[in-house]
């Protein structure tokens, strides 16, 4: 409960450790134990998917998002500056069910990185064709699925000045948008928890972090 305190509300640890008389060393261990045991449990992208499409479930939803950090010094840290969002940060990217429920979530990436290249990197498309699955995407995906024919990412269709949309493709666009909403309620979840307005950018301890928070908000909604 402690440990939980510390991630939800983002507690100081000396604060939290003398309100419970144990020492700050000691609140700090536990919560690092804790991470790293509820991390372990988080499933890789390829059993995630075949265990989702094993309880009959069709189509998830992906995107990415940016978790905020704190602006560091040196050359190193400009890759962590996301233009998108204006801020620097850490990538992740998202797999939630129909609902919004998380699925699977990414190891950290430099805040630069592109939704298109973090799923190329995961080899998002091969595993969803692996476990027969579909996916919905916003247009930061486009080009990452070309099969016309069959395709398994489902982006919209995009406007230019050259293009214009027909009315069945703005309404297709439309109820696309519509069905993949719930992945920002996954997000929005995750975010609840506090700890994250102070991310390390230390990526190894990112990714245990965000892991360990998808075990927790999981049990959090389906309970």
């Amino acid at each position: 409960m402690i440990v939980l305190a510390v991630l939800r509300h983002d507690q100081r640890l000396a604060d939290t450790a003398g309100g419970n008389n144990v020492s700050e060393s000691t609140v700090r261990r536990w919560r690092d134990e804790l991470i790293a045991l509820l991390a372990a449990q988080a499933p890789r992208l390829d059993r995630a998917l075949k265990k989702f499409a094993k309880r009959g479930g069709e189509v998830v939803l992906i995107d990415g998002t940016l978790i905020p950090t704190q602006r560091r010094t040196g050359k190193a840290d400009r890759r962590n500056y996301s233009g998108k969002h204006h801020h620097h940060g850490l990538h992740f990217l998202a797999l939630t069910d129909e609902k919004g429920r998380l699925i699977w979530i990414s190891a950290a990436r430099p805040g630069r990185t592109h939704d298109i290249t973090a799923a190329r990197h995961d080899h998002v498309l091969a595993h969803l064709r692996a476990a027969g699955l579909g996916a919905l995407a916003d247009l930061g995906f486009r080009g990452l699925d070309n099969d016309v024919r069959d395709p398994v990412i489902v982006t919209g269709f995009h406007a230019s000045r050259t293009h214009k949309l027909t009315p069945g493709q703005k309404e297709a666009t439309r109820v696309l948008a519509i069905g993949r909403a719930p992945v920002e309620h996954g997000f929005a979840h995750l975010k609840n928890w506090r700890t994250l307005t102070k991310l390390r950018t230390d990526p190894a301890h990112a990714t245990r972090l965000l892991r360990a928070l998808l075990i927790l908000t999981n049990l959090e909604v389906n309970r």
